[in-house]
């Protein structure tokens, strides 16, 4: 009934075992979750602080859209007063070549009037050359005629040069006219080109007048989606607190489900122990007695290397363990090492393949060393193969669980417990190992275990 009981409770314990592995692996993934919360709460924190800073900008931005609109509303107006000036001022301009070539045609008028008038003149100066030899001829009866025909001439010789001085300053007129209609012409031509920018400026001042309101428009859609962003991020804030929160609690439960199922275990455990301790046979004697006698080999070999010198105390009982560059997880070295590898090994391997239910045979020292493993268990690690390490390559690591402390800081011939084997990244198998202590010159050195499946 006892045994019974014993095996119940190593069923118990196993059960366990793997529950409290799985909440070991949960409490590790919410662990996990509530580093990658923190951080996304920082970058929450972050994004409403740029989020303010969005909805200030954007208010600064509708302002200032609704400042520019006035501006370019004021700004079309004045522009378009100016441009109308400035077109009336072009249409007066084009204006005057039509005055100035009438200006031409009058001058054209009064040279005509002028050259008849020197015609005249010529005509009068002749016929007062005439009128005088006609009078010379009459004698002293026509004397007074001659004086007539002297004043005549006078006359006609003075219209005569009156006539050509109006037709020179006429011709001058002339001239500075047509200069004058031809830098009109040009600035006529200047006008058209004027008006045509003018047109252009009025449509562009237009459009910018739209694309303003338009801006207008998109900058309050802008505060809109930016209010109700604000809006948003804030209550995601809120709702990301109060998972945290709740994340925080739910992994304090699991850890304290954890340590009670440890506690259970350890209870179930020192059961199971106990039970191994009374004296009947069970299903596990056989596995006992193969560590125990694994244990008595183990003492013999490294005693006799003790004696021969071939070993040493200090290399024995050395804690000074070397990390191995680059390995991962992390291996080490000490004085043991070489030793093990090469006269411990063989016995492990050996001892391991006794019963097919082994799944391996090793040596623990008292920090949870392994200076070596079984030959399947002792691969060179691969790099970048952190899992595949952690199974294949576990000599030379340091392992430790509760199970295994309380085994190497306990009295007794053997310890039967069941416990998680660590294979890394929250991955565990339960095992029913068997530590038998190891003791050199008197002094307690670790434990040889011998772990199976049931």
């Amino acid at each position: 009934m006892l045994t019974d009981l014993g095996e119940r409770s190593g069923d118990i314990a196993l059960q366990c075992s793997e529950t409290a592995g799985f909440l070991g692996e949960l409490t590790r993934r919410i662990q996990a979750d509530s580093v990658l919360l923190s951080q996304l709460q920082s970058n929450m924190e972050a994004l409403a602080g740029s989020q303010n800073e969005s909805v200030v900008a954007a208010q600064e931005l509708s302002l200032t859209s609704r400042r520019a609109a006035r501006i370019i509303a004021e700004g079309h107006e004045a522009i378009t007063q100016s441009l109308a000036q400035v077109a009336g001022l072009v249409e007066h301009v084009t204006g005057l070549e039509g005055r100035l070539r009438q200006f031409l045609d009058v001058i054209e008028a009064v040279g005509g009037i002028s050259d008849q008038l020197g015609a005249i003149a010529r005509q009068t100066r002749l016929l007062g050359v005439n009128a005088a030899i006609e009078a010379a001829r009459g004698g002293e009866a026509t004397q007074g005629f001659a004086v007539v025909a002297d004043e005549i001439r006078r006359l006609a010789g003075q219209a005569g040069d009156s006539a050509a001085s109006v037709g020179d300053k006429l011709g001058q007129l002339d001239r500075d006219a047509r200069h004058l209609i031809s830098g009109v012409e040009a600035n006529i031509v200047r006008g058209r080109h004027v008006s045509a920018h003018i047109d252009t400026l009025s449509v562009t001042m237009a459009e910018i007048a739209s694309l303003v309101t338009q801006f207008g428009d998109r900058s309050n859609a802008i505060v809109t989606c930016t209010d109700e962003a604000d809006a948003d991020v804030g209550a995601l804030r809120q709702g990301l607190t109060s998972f945290s929160q709740s994340a925080a609690e739910s992994a304090g439960r699991v850890e304290v489900a954890k340590v009670q199922l440890e506690q259970l275990e350890g209870m179930a455990n020192d059961m199971l122990n106990t039970a191994a301790h009374g004296g009947h046979r069970t299903r596990n004697s056989r596995y006992i007695a193969y560590a125990e006698e694994g244990a008595e080999e183990i003492s013999r070999l490294i005693e006799a290397a003790l004696q021969s010198g071939e070993l040493s105390p200090s290399a024995l009982f050395d804690a000074n363990y070397r990390p191995i560059l680059a390995s991962d997880p992390p291996q080490y070295e000490n004085g043991l090492t070489a030793f093990a590898d090469r006269a411990v090994r063989p016995v492990l391997d050996r001892r391991t393949a006794q019963d097919e239910a082994i799944v391996g045979c090793c040596l623990i020292d008292m920090n949870g060393y392994l200076p070596t493993h079984i030959t399947a268990r002792s691969h060179p690690q691969r790099e970048g193969a952190r899992n595949w390490n952690m199974e294949h390559a576990r000599n030379r690591q340091i392992f430790m669980d509760s199970q295994t402390r309380r085994a190497l800081d306990g009295d007794g011939d053997f310890f039967l417990f069941t416990y998680r084997q660590d294979l890394g990244e929250g991955r565990y198998r339960a095992l029913r190992s068997v530590f038998v202590p190891l003791l050199f010159n008197g002094r307690r050195w670790g434990l040889y275990e011998v772990g199976y499946l049931i």
